[in-house]
């Protein structure tokens, strides 16, 4: 793996170790588990092992976890089965408003299904307050509660403990997404814990759901004999052994390179607003996975930056699901306040080093201002709607080319001149406070239906 790959966040190649491990096991785990003969045994003692291993590394015991196809599936299971599980003490599901994707199509079918879902508000580093997702979580009716250790797309770690505090006596179990916390922190000391093993070097297709004993939690589907019936199917055991050993390989020297990543990290948070004019750097400043940076750039596509990234050596990833092919922005940068486009998330592997980040900081802005120049002109302003609020039409134009457009007309104002931004994009909304807020505008009012009213105070 080279130093250009800067998106370890969406799965590392498999461990060398997990390499050797996964050939090693196919000689004596390709039979089921499940099946008492001599190759079911011999397998199902390698699948013991292997979940003996993940157990000890975690501190918990091996009847605790179960593997799942994926980390999306046990954090699906883990939060359906929750909710099985506690249907006799409400039918309310609480989460924040940056949870994974998948949490949110849970919540989505249990609300289609009659129950009934709180979402807790973030502030503008991506984090719940612990008073007020505790509140909400001790409210009447509630079944289960749903916060991630660390967000998945800005880096900022939640306050897990202080919210298990205050659920200590209320009875409501918090499900904790972690695959992000584990890779260089511990796991959360949750009743519920989901991990995804590609995220330290383990094969894609093993999850795991941690569920700790005296749980309330039911299965949320078909199941049968494999996981102790609490699973359908019985996992691939030379790829649970892959996992195992990658997670033992890594861990080892998790301290010392979630320290060294941390380093990086805070270059990368300095020195890229100052390279890169009218960009800022999303998520918390300390509280933070350390080896995770999110930035937004004003007035490009940041598809279109990863793809000149790209050209130049360095894959990376966007901090926002708005791209030339999707009409829809990113849920956590909506919740946060942030822009929607122009965003590019860097997540570093344990073997990025300062020549890397160097050559890739010496990139960066050339390639912020190419993809700058070539972004398409704005149109011009039609007929003044008022006689000092001209309206410039954007409708049509998908994010960022709306503030852009904005961007290129608002100086041609007097200062405490107004114009009206017309955007049906549906980024548009966050994306012009967004603006707004970063470079000293005001934003009046008016939306989507109406357009946007904005004043220049410089």
């Amino acid at each position: 793996m080279t130093g250009g790959y800067l998106d370890a966040a969406a799965g590392l190649p498999w461990h060398p170790v997990a390499v050797a491990a996964w050939q090693a096991a196919l000689d004596d785990g390709w039979a089921d588990p499940l099946r008492p003969t001599g190759p079911g045994r011999r397998a199902a003692v390698l699948l013991d092992a292997a979940r003996a291993a993940i157990a000890a590394e975690f501190g918990i015991q091996p009847d605790e976890l179960v593997f799942a196809p994926s980390g999306s599936s046990a954090l699906r299971q883990a939060v359906q089965g929750s909710l099985a599980g506690r249907h006799r003490a409400g039918n309310r599901l609480v989460h924040s408003t940056v949870e994974h994707s998948t949490v949110l199509r849970v919540a989505e079918q249990h609300r289609r299904a009659g129950g009934t879902v709180t979402e807790v508000p973030v502030d503008a580093e991506g984090r719940v307050g612990a008073q007020e997702f505790v509140a909400a979580a001790t409210a009447a009716r509630v079944a289960t509660a749903v916060l991630q250790a660390a967000n998945h797309e800005v880096g900022s770690r939640q306050p897990v403990t202080d919210v298990l505090q205050g659920l200590a006596d209320a009875g409501v179990p918090l499900v904790v997404d972690a695959s992000h916390q584990v890779v260089y922190g511990e796991l959360p000391a949750a009743p519920i814990v989901t991990a995804d093993a590609r995220l330290w070097g383990g094969p894609a297709g093993v999850g795991l759901l941690v569920i700790r004993r005296g749980v309330r939690w039911q299965p949320p589907g078909p199941v049968d004999e494999a996981e102790s019936g609490r699973a359908l199917g019985a996992p691939s055991v030379p790829a649970v052994v892959a996992a195992a050993a990658a997670l033992r390989a890594t861990r080892a020297d998790r301290a010392a390179e979630a320290a060294r990543l941390s380093d990086y990290i805070d270059q990368l948070r300095r020195r890229i607003p100052e390279l890169v004019p009218d960009t800022v750097v999303l998520g918390a400043e300390h509280d933070r996975l350390p080896h995770l940076v999110t930035f937004s750039c004003l007035y490009l596509d940041g598809q279109a930056l990863l793809t000149e990234l790209d050209r130049q050596g360095f894959t990376a990833s966007s901090g926002s699901s708005c791209s030339s092919d999707s009409l829809t922005p990113s849920h956590v940068l909506v919740a946060m306040g942030a822009l929607t486009g122009g965003n590019v998330r860097l997540s570093l592997h344990p073997g990025v080093t300062q020549a890397d980040l160097d050559r890739f900081l010496a990139v960066l802005p050339v390639a912020v201002a190419e993809v700058r120049a070539a972004a398409p002109g704005s149109p011009p302003a039609t007929a003044p709607a008022a006689e000092r609020s001209p309206v410039l039409d954007s409708r049509g134009r998908r994010c960022p080319l709306p503030v852009l457009d904005l961007a290129r007309a608002l100086p041609e104002l007097p200062v405490g001149g107004e114009l009206v931004l017309l955007a049906d994009d549906p980024a548009a909304a966050g994306d012009i406070a967004a603006w707004c807020r970063m470079t000293g505008q005001q934003l009046v009012g008016g939306g989507p239906d109406s357009g946007f009213r904005v004043r220049r105070l410089h």
